[in-house]
């Protein structure tokens, strides 16, 4: 289910941003402190938001993205802009690479709640510790759960893109998961709907926490940032 909806939405997520590049810009500099020196693996690195901005600002990155539309799109985007980022098709919970390959992995813009259970999020965050170096850093960002559970939203507030195209999602709950119905409107001589369905798990701090610590790594924190989302930070021992 996820794959396919990032698969589909490919094509028209820059659409979300009022300006792609310059969101690529801070979001690259906010994460920039957090995730220090060394090749960087993006392991969902989409359309390459993230990855494409901190390649621009001189690190080496590899992306992995389950949507290999996606994926194929962000290495495309990242020589449009003179940097190189190689990409692959590949699930988090199975990464392509050898032993301590990576210095920092990242995984942003709230990705690993897509997986919907303990057992996959640690499946994930094992793979991610394994592809780390002794010492390595694990960067994640995900959704203020904690805050989003206290108020428990049925929509999110609609975003004007280029060329007036309106994005907002719509959020059906069911314990503590939720079914994601995201709309783009694109203005014509009428206007058109795109509608697409995926499903979150609204993990607290907590909760990811103790799975970070039972996925082996050694040391865990939330620093304070100007990123857009939370940022937990763990080292691989």
């Amino acid at each position: 289910m996820t794959g396919p909806f990032y698969d589909d939405l490919a094509a028209t997520y820059h659409l979300m941003f009022a300006d792609w590049d310059a969101s690529m810009a801070y979001q690259a500099s906010a994460l920039g402190d957090v995730i220090g020196p060394g090749r960087v693996l993006d392991c969902a690195c989409g359309i390459g938001t993230q990855a494409i901005g901190l390649a621009l600002r001189g690190h080496e990155v590899v992306g992995t993205d389950l949507s290999p539309v996606a994926a194929a799109r962000a290495s495309q985007e990242a020589s449009q802009r003179g940097v190189r980022v190689l990409t692959a098709a590949a699930d988090m919970r199975a990464l392509p690479f050898r032993d301590g390959e990576f210095d920092v992995v990242l995984a942003a813009d709230n990705a690993l709640p897509h997986l919907l259970t303990p057992e996959d999020v640690l499946a994930a965050l094992r793979e991610m510790r394994r592809v780390l170096r002794p010492g390595g850093r694990l960067v994640l960002t995900v959704r203020d759960y904690d805050a989003v559970l206290a108020d428990r939203p049925l929509a999110t507030s609609p975003q004007v893109g280029p060329g007036r195209v309106v994005t907002f999602q719509l959020w059906h709950w069911d314990g503590d998961h939720y079914d994601l119905e995201h709309f783009q409107l694109h203005e014509g001589e009428s206007w058109r709907a795109e509608v697409r369905r995926t499903t979150y798990w609204a993990i607290t701090r907590a909760e990811l926490t103790g799975l970070v610590e039972r996925a082996g790594f050694d040391y865990s924190e939330w620093p304070l940032t100007a990123y857009y989302q939370p940022v937990l930070r763990a080292t691989k021992g």
